[in-house]
């Protein structure tokens, strides 16, 4: 099968890696891609959003499946241009995306589907979340318990538009179900770490690391969660004429009268991924494959006992701003330790490998357990150095 990868963040980097094992794959193929995933298959100069010109690379490459990785191209309809032009495509429609592209729509869909939020306020007070309503790259979203920190909210949101909801107190967890339209697979649970300072002080990022399993979240657990959460949408949309064919992610709070949906993501999650895909068997593109023909009855995936951390290496002045032209050395010495490094933003500058945007590498390494690969993937990530490097030092500390 000859596959078109679109995107160039860590998340593809661990799906091009994932792919690039599969027994199905015949060619992988990347655009824009990084100096990461060049090292796995050819990358192409097309744009994410460039519907027309990954149309025209599909066709030239005599492509099986494109599979979208960021929510940005699902959201404006890349999806929808390369269907009309004959292409299988793993990744929802437009009118789908909107789950992610839309918290306003989210949350009148979990209401419609009676699936439990958190409970949308009409004034802001604190405590309580702002939430901007578009795509914002995980960092739009405000927890406010003084007032000072919701006018700053305000005042960052202001003239777009806004989700006000009660501020809900637990334990995050992420979930992944590959969709085909009306059924839904689920995958390995993982926990993600938002804010980008120790002790989730700072605030909102796309996510500074992540770990799997998570206790308590076994494949049971899950598929409770599949049937309250993921199934009831999927129906939803179904009944709107607009199936969900693609990866549904849940991001949960597990407050203490149950399971809260905090927001959807129409991909991957990223950081999660790149926990969650070491943890799976080698069956990632045959299931793809499967949900983006509309099909995915008998599709599942075995997952190993093993667990994963990923930790995310990320510029001094991310998230306000990222890095662009700084050197970065240690890569080949952190691979040495039998950690996965996953280029996120990266580029070559006449030969030399440097920083090209805000979350730089994630560094993920698997033990027989959480703290065991924790232990790992810390000492791979200090083999790493580029002038203002910063990372959270607890990540999966709680587990």
């Amino acid at each position: 099968m000859k596959v078109l990868l679109v995107g160039s963040g860590g998340r593809e980097h661990a799906l091009a890696w994932k792919l690039s094992r599969s027994p199905e794959l015949e060619e992988l193929h990347t655009a824009p891609g990084n100096p990461g995933i060049a090292e796995l298959g050819p990358c192409h100069p097309v744009r994410p959003e460039d519907a027309d010109g990954l149309l025209a690379l599909a066709r030239e490459l005599d492509t099986d499946l494109v599979v979208i990785g960021p929510e940005a191209p699902l959201v404006r309809g890349v999806a929808d241009r390369l269907r009309r032009g004959g292409i299988a495509v793993f990744g929802p429609s437009a009118a789908a995306a909107r789950i992610e592209g839309s918290k306003s729509f989210a949350k009148q869909l979990m209401v419609e589907a009676g699936v439990p939020t958190a409970k949308a306020l009409a004034i802001a007070r604190p405590p309580c979340v702002v939430k901007a309503d578009g795509l914002t790259a995980g960092k739009g979203v405000f927890v406010c318990h003084t007032q000072k920190e919701l006018d700053g909210a305000l005042q960052v949101v202001r003239g777009s538009g806004l989700v006000i909801e009660e501020l809900l107190e637990g334990k995050e967890l992420s979930v992944f179900a590959l969709c085909d339209g009306t059924r839904a697979v689920g995958l390995v649970a993982a926990r993600d770490h938002k804010r980008v300072g120790d002790a989730d002080t700072g605030p909102n990022t796309g996510g500074m690391g992540a770990y799997s399993p998570v206790v308590g979240f076994g494949p049971g657990e899950v598929e409770a969660i599949l049937d309250l959460v993921h199934r009831p949408v999927l129906a939803a949309l179904a009944a709107r004429g607009t199936p969900f064919a693609g990866l549904l992610y849940a991001g949960l709070m597990l407050a203490p009268e149950g399971p809260r949906v905090l927001e959807f993501n129409c991909r991957f999650g990223d950081p999660e991924t790149q926990a969650i895909l070491p943890r799976l068997d080698d069956g990632l593109l045959a299931g793809l494959a499967a949900a983006a023909a509309g099909d995915a009855t008998g599709v599942s995936f075995a997952s190993s006992e093993e667990a994963v951390v990923n930790v995310v290496l990320a510029a001094g002045s991310y998230p306000e701003r990222g890095d662009a032209g700084t050197p970065i050395t240690g890569v080949d010495e952190a691979r040495a330790t039998g950690a996965l490094v996953f280029h996120a933003g990266t580029a070559l500058q006449d030969g030399t490998l440097v920083t090209n945007g805000g979350r730089i590498f994630s560094v993920a390494a698997a033990g027989s357990t959480v703290a065991d690969a924790r232990a790992r993937a810390y000492a791979a990530a200090e083999k790493i150095s580029f002038e203002g490097m910063r990372y959270r030092r607890d990540i999966a500390a709680d587990a």
